[in-house]
């Protein structure tokens, strides 16, 4: 039942947020965006995943430094300590967008993944049974969602593992199934760059949209245990883990399959498997990346309705979104959620085949904007800190400007990108948007309240 708190609990334990750090990384991103990425830049994506990798670690620790630094914040108060209301309206807007746009994204893959078995039942009626699924798990504490999210994600990683060994046995000859020699297709230059550079770095957007979910531990931040000394740690430990999940994979599926062999309808893993004869492993595998999508929904159905509750604590949404059910869940937060996940729905009824395709690239440009606004923050507050936080980062500030300058070149290079012009339009349309509504939010926040002689009058 919803009644009148307004706070959040603290029910996520360390277990909990590292397994929440790579679970929203690892789910559509790379178990069916990877079709794309091969077909854009062939083996060369692998250092796409790379590049996008040691990007995202330069932002993860300067978000890691700050919080320690400013105990208690996330992302939204860290970047309106830097830059005040107006960019932190429109960073927390815009990255609300971002993980609905995703959340969303999740939902639809999830119905794909049921149709392997369900080929005669529409896309959105699967995807609208998945919602349903998910937004009723949210409604319980924090606690069980951590829980829930720990096994999800747990599974999905030892799925993935499971997956480089079979692969590897590909690779040596171990298990048949492999199409032609695995080392061909990494001996040339044309065999690494089938489409040239160009290539790999189109395949940018939708592995920076892959990589989008490991900054939401800055969310969750207000619900973790023990923040100052869980968060260097989760950090460390979880972007290397990231970085080798995608790359390896990728490296065995480029390996085992030339990349225009790969099929956009399913998941490249599922095509391995199958190719591998072994009984049932495509199923298995299926199944498999089924709970890797809820898991990455869980996920963004939980950022979406803390962000909203957290823009409420700072003046930047409608007060009303304070409002918690006594489990602490933030219950007209998840009615906004919901009713976006309903207009993704209505959208694959509209256009099943290409919605999530379209909806991919744009969470990949506010991705970019939401760790430029990171890296931004931190070279703006690092001279303020109170207190030095025993966790820093190093060679600053020129890692964290070589971060923040290399996403805006990659940011501003998708805008003249004709395969990104849908995305490209939106993105822009948003933030001009939201930047009008962040301003005449600003103005209507400095206009003095009337004093009492003023009001009788």
């Amino acid at each position: 039942m919803e009644h009148s708190r307004s706070s959040l609990q603290k029910g996520l334990l360390p277990r909990h947020v590292q397994l929440m750090a790579l679970g929203g990384m690892i789910g559509t991103g790379i178990f069916k965006g990877s079709s794309d990425t091969i077909h854009m830049a062939g083996p060369s994506v692998i250092l796409t995943y790379l590049l996008g990798g040691a990007l995202l670690f330069l932002i993860m620790a300067a978000l890691a430094e700050m919080a320690i630094a400013y105990p208690g914040e996330n992302v939204q108060h860290l970047i309106r300590r830097a830059f005040g209301f107006r960019w932190s309206f429109l960073v927390g807007w815009l990255y609300w967008a971002n993980w609905t746009l995703v959340t969303v994204v999740e939902l639809l893959a999830a119905g794909s993944f049921l149709r392997y078995w369900m080929p005669s039942v529409p896309l959105w009626l699967l995807a609208l049974s998945c919602a349903l699924f998910i937004i009723a798990l949210n409604l319980f504490p924090v606690r069980y969602y951590g829980e829930t999210e720990f096994w999800l994600a747990g599974l999905k990683i030892a799925a993935l593992a499971l997956f480089i060994l079979l692969g590897a046995g590909m690779w040596l000859g171990v298990i048949e199934g492999a199409d032609g020699s695995p080392w061909s297709r990494y001996a040339t230059y044309d065999a690494w760059f089938p489409h040239g550079v160009g290539g790999m770095i189109s395949a940018l957007l939708v592995v920076m949209f892959s990589y989008g979910g490991a900054e939401l531990i800055g969310v969750a931040v207000t619900e973790m245990k023990d923040a100052d000394r869980v968060l260097p740690r989760v950090i460390k430990t979880t972007i290397w883990r990231v970085i080798g999940f995608y790359v390896l994979p990728i490296a065995i599926i480029c390996g085992i399959m030339s990349w225009n062999a790969v099929s956009a309808e399913n998941s490249p893993f599922v095509q391995v498997l199958e190719a591998t004869g072994i009984p049932g492993a495509a199923h298995v595998m299926n199944a498999v990346l089924l709970v890797a999508v809820l898991s990455a929904a869980n996920t963004g159905v939980y950022a979406t309705s803390r962000l909203l509750f957290s823009m409420a604590e700072q003046g930047e949404a409608s007060r009303r979104l304070l409002r918690t059910t006594r489990h602490g869940v933030p219950i007209y937060g998840m009615g906004m959620v919901a009713l976006c996940i309903a207009l993704g729905v209505v959208g694959a009824y509209l256009a099943p085949g290409r919605i999530i395709g379209e909806l991919m690239t744009i969470p990949g440009f506010t991705v970019l904007i939401v760790w430029m606004m990171i890296g931004a923050a931190q070279l703006k507050l690092r001279p303020h800190y109170d207190t030095n936080p025993f966790f820093r980062v190093k060679a600053f500030p020129y890692t964290t400007l070589i971060a923040v300058v290399s996403l805006g070149a990659i940011w501003v290079s998708f805008l003249f990108q004709r395969d990104h012009r849908i995305g490209s339009v939106l993105c822009l349309v948003i933030l001009a948007v939201l930047a009008m509504y962040g301003a005449i939010k600003e103005k209507q926040r400095r206009r003095p309240e009337p004093n009492a002689d003023e009001q009788s009058a």
